[in-house]
């Protein structure tokens, strides 16, 4: 006998599968178990008990129809035939055993019906069908990976402790605040339209409400381990996502196979129905070829296993019945639903996480498939799909990694001399951030997904706060806090859309530094709302690709101190707006391709320095305006194409810094040399060859710069500037260097490197301020002073140090 145990590689292989089988396929398993069992039992009898057993018949052979003669004698035998009967008792056939087996054996091929013959192995083959039917989607090569992948999934999402502390934290609720969204999601769903409200609501996840339980803090937090593990997770189910709800082919595999047990069961039911009758215990044998051998061509047989074959094959066909009954169900099932969408609305309800997205296809199948097994698994699932979840998982992680002990530190004193802490590249922003009190200054680069929660307000020292493209979104108390606290706000952005709406309303922000493209192009309109808000606002600086002064910089002209216009080289015109920002004191228009000094500039009579930087100015014959601004001390006309000074320039007296390098000046006038209150000369990077010997009435002059010009020789009249402390002549034609260098006594920096030099005066020795390290010369010329001066030189440095 064949155990049916041996018939289980027809069921799926594996028992975590059993999530994705709803009642019906759990109750048509069963009914084949027992279809099965009816199949190896006829099979069995038939295979060892004698299926036929024939006795020879006496009747005359002259009748056409031998069997149908034999039926109608005994249906209409007389009632006096008993004598007849009882003559024919005993009569000896003259037949051994081997002839009773061969007439058995003739008999059971040639006269029992094929129906009552093959009966239980057409059993046990249609029940195989069934049973490969049933799993037939486990084990196609296309479906079975994304079961596989999706269970695998679910029992991590399920079954592990990281998923029940995980849960808890994000889905966790107190009573009140549940009533609440439940009560403001019942308003909002009397508003939904007709095709919301015909989205799938399963029914089990009405009345099954899960309680989670929250964790107290100090519990809740997940070690390294459990954080990656959810991050592993959390990407794993997005890709999965991705993956299945492109295609329907565990839909469709599981609607074929439905179908076709439908459409077998009818067959079944059709021929068996017609065929039972043939099921016979007296079977009339008539087999003329075997006359020679056993004397006899009629003979009346028993089939032995009629009559049990018979009540098995009216208990199969009413499995079968109640088979295909359910079969029909489940068509219905998958027919009147619409199981490729997957509605999760009654989950967000419950767990008040509002992003769990709808899903469909494959992935909104095996949603709806795991619900009619339990529908506890696609809710705690749910909570993977949610990027909220995710990103308080995320959350949690970080706060984990970044301690406050690790955070202080990083905390340095930046240039503002702000106690200031940088984070970079991080997935969120760590909450330990706010238990930093002394913080003073807070820089987030590149960190997307920002949210600045209310607790930003226990740090009573932040000043300034530093965004380079970070997406930043502020709670609404931490909005007053900022409004009130922050004096300095530094963004850096690559589309106009991420500058913060909550930045015009910071009415206590002083300083305000913006870096990106504020317009598409030149045709568009500048996108900057009014800062008419921001009252205290005295430094604004823009680096971005303006053609003209937007209007919103005009709004806060009337306490703007301080303007940086930075372009990318993009042609800035239009900038007749100047004239009203009276405050200005200083003004800074960089890269703005401008080929003459706007005249705007002009009426700003407060300013006090000007930087024209790496523009187009060839000429620059409008400073002459320059001498109504009477507070100007410092101008820098640097990085330019500027060809010649003009003589005007002796009329800006207040100058006290003076920036001409990197232009193509070959003369310097001698008017230039009366702005005697110059301290800071830069005249580097240019062509020139001659230096006036007028430049001896700078008696301020603390810098002076003409390295990489063409100077052959200096004015005895420079070294008469007594309160020069740096001296840079390298990249010239110098040959000497006069032995007044010594009057310089106030002198720490001097460069001679890359001129003709044969040697340094020891009269170098007598600038008692120079050091060694101050000293920019080769090697070999140095070794060319005595050596008391160097060993004095390198001596003084060494103390120094």
């Amino acid at each position: 006998m064949i155990p049916v145990m041996e018939f289980r590689q027809f069921s799926e292989q594996q028992p975590a599968f059993r999530v994705l089988k709803p009642w019906w396929d759990v109750f048509t398993e069963y009914l084949s178990v027992v279809m099965l069992m009816i199949g190896v039992f006829g099979c069995t009898l038939q295979v060892m008990q004698d299926k036929i057993i024939c006795l020879p018949h006496r009747i005359s052979s002259g009748s056409e129809n031998i069997c149908e003669v034999n039926r109608s004698l005994l249906l209409h035998m007389p009632s006096n035939a008993s004598d007849v009967l009882r003559e024919m008792r005993g009569v000896k056939n003259n037949l051994d055993l081997q002839q009773y087996s061969f007439i058995n054996q003739m008999c059971y091929e040639k006269a029992l019906h094929w129906y009552a013959k093959y009966f239980p192995y057409l059993v046990l083959i249609h029940t195989l069908i069934f049973m490969v039917c049933s799993n037939f989607w486990f084990k196609f090569p296309g479906s079975s990976s994304k079961i596989e992948h999706f269970i695998s999934m679910l029992g991590k999402c399920f079954d592990s402790p990281w998923t029940t502390r995980a849960l808890s934290e994000v889905s966790g609720e107190n009573p009140e605040e549940k009533d609440q969204k439940k009560s403001g999601t019942s308003r909002s769903n009397t508003a939904l339209s007709p095709e919301e409200s015909s989205l799938e609501k399963t029914q089990s996840l009405r009345s099954i409400p899960e309680k989670v339980v929250v964790d107290k803090p100090s519990a809740s937090v997940l070690d390294k381990k459990e954080g990656e593990q959810a991050k592993a997770l959390f990407e794993k189910v997005k890709k999965f996502r991705l993956h299945v709800e492109e295609g329907d082919i565990l839909y469709l595999m599981y609607v074929r196979q439905t179908v076709f047990k439908v459409l077998k069961f009818l067959v079944i039911i059709a021929y068996n129905s017609f065929l039972v009758n043939k099921v016979q215990n007296k079977v009339c044998c008539e087999v003329k070829e075997i006359r020679d051998v056993t004397g006899y061509t009629v003979f009346e047989c028993n089939h032995t296993m009629a009559h049990l074959f018979s009540k098995l094959s009216y208990c199969y066909l009413c499995l079968v019945a109640v088979y295909g009954l359910t079969s029909l169900y489940t068509s219905y099932w998958l027919f009147y639903r619409s199981l490729k969408e997957y509605s999760f609305e009654y989950v967000r309800q419950e767990t008040g996480i509002n992003d769990i997205p709808d899903v469909k296809n494959d992935f909104a199948f095996m949603l709806h498939m795991i619900d009619q097994y339990d529908p506890l698994y696609s809710k705690r699932f749910a909570v993977f799909l949610s990027e909220v979840s995710e990103n308080k998982l995320k959350q949690l992680n970080l706060n984990h990694e970044w301690t406050p002990e690790k955070l202080r530190q990083r905390l340095q004193t930046n240039p503002n001399n702000r106690l200031e802490l940088q984070l970079f590249m991080l997935p969120g922003l760590p909450d330990t951030v706010f238990e930093l009190t002394e913080l003073q200054s807070l820089k987030l680069e590149l960190i997307n997904n920002v949210t600045i929660p209310a607790s930003i307000s226990q740090l009573e020292d932040l000043q300034e706060l530093s965004l380079y493209q970070c997406a930043l979104k502020l709670h609404t108390s931490a909005t007053s806090f900022l409004k009130e606290n922050l004096k300095v706000l530094c963004v850096k952005f690559d589309d106009n859309r991420e500058l913060p709406n909550w930045m015009y309303i910071l009415r206590n922000l002083e300083e305000l530094y913006l870096s990106g493209s504020l317009s598409a192009d030149s045709s568009k309109n500048i996108v900057l709302e009014s800062l008419r808000e921001l009252k205290c606002l005295k430094t604004l600086y823009l680096k971005s690709n303006l053609t003209k002064i937007p209007q919103s910089i005009v709004d806060v002209s009337s306490h703007l101190q301080r303007l940086y216009l930075h372009n990318d080289g993009t042609k800035l015109v239009m900038l007749n707006n100047l004239k009203k920002m009276t405050s200005l004191i200083e003004l800074e228009l960089v890269r703005c391709d401008l080929e003459r000094i706007p005249h705007g500039i002009f009426s700003l009579t407060n300013l006090q320095e000007l930087d024209l930087k790496e523009n187009n100015l060839r000429s620059i014959e409008e400073i002459v305006s320059f001498q109504h601004l009477r507070k100007l001390i410092c101008l820098k006309l640097w990085h330019n194409g500027i060809m010649y000074i003009p003589e005007h320039i002796k009329k800006l007296s207040s100058l006290e810094r003076l920036y001409f390098s990197h232009n193509k000046i070959e003369i310097l006038p001698s008017h230039l040399f009366l702005c005697n209150k110059l301290r800071y000369l830069d005249l580097s990077n240019n062509d020139i060859r001659f230096i006036p010997p007028e430049i001896g009435v700078l008696q301020s002059l603390q810098y002076f710069s003409v390295t990489c010009n063409k100077l052959e020789n200096l004015p005895d009249e420079l070294f008469f500037c007594k309160k020069l402390k740096t001296l840079k002549l390298g990249k010239n034609s110098l040959s000497i260097l006069s032995p007044k260098i010594s009057y310089l006594t106030l002198l720490t920096h001097l460069e001679l490197k890359g001129n003709h030099f044969e040697l340094l005066p020891q009269e170098i020795g007598g600038c008692c301020a120079l050091k060694r390290s101050g000293l920019l010369v080769e090697e070999t010329l140095f070794e060319t002073l005595p050596s008391d001066v160097r060993d004095q030189m390198k001596a003084e440095g060494g103390a120094l140090l």
